[in-house]
C-alpha cells in the first residue's frame, strides 16, 4: 500500500516537471536562489505565465518561496531535483546517439 502511495506522488511530480519551461527553470535554479523578475528575464517567459510555472512547482514541493517585501524569490528544495534532470538528460542523449548509429546503417 506505501508503494502506491510513492507511485502516485511520483507521478504527481513527473507530471509538475513535464513541461520545458520548468526544466529549464529547474536548470536555472541549480546554480541558486533567483528573484521572480530575474528568472523572467532569464527565460523570456512572460510573468503571468511564469507565475502559473512557479506555483505548479511550489505546490508540489519542487521549489521552495521566500518573499522578501513586494519580491518573492525561488530556489530549489533540494539539489537533487537537478541530480534527476541531469540523469534523465544523460538517457536521452545514449537514446538519440544509438538512434543516431541505427540510422546511419541505412
Amino acid at each position: 500500500m506505501a508503494d502506491k502511495i510513492i507511485y502516485h506522488l511520483l507521478s504527481d511530480t513527473c507530471k509538475a516537471l513535464s513541461h520545458p519551461i520548468r526544466i529549464e527553470i529547474i536548470e536555472l535554479l541549480g546554480k541558486g536562489e533567483l528573484g521572480f523578475s530575474e528568472i523572467s528575464e532569464r527565460t523570456g517567459v512572460a510573468k503571468s505565465n511564469l507565475s502559473q510555472h512557479l506555483s505548479v512547482m511550489v505546490e508540489r514541493g519542487i521549489l521552495r518561496q521566500r518573499k522578501e517585501g513586494l519580491n518573492s524569490y525561488f530556489r530549489l528544495s533540494s539539489q537533487k531535483v537537478t541530480e534527476a534532470c541531469q540523469l534523465i538528460r544523460e538517457v536521452l542523449i545514449e537514446r538519440l546517439e544509438k538512434t543516431q548509429e541505427i540510422l546511419k546503417t541505412f
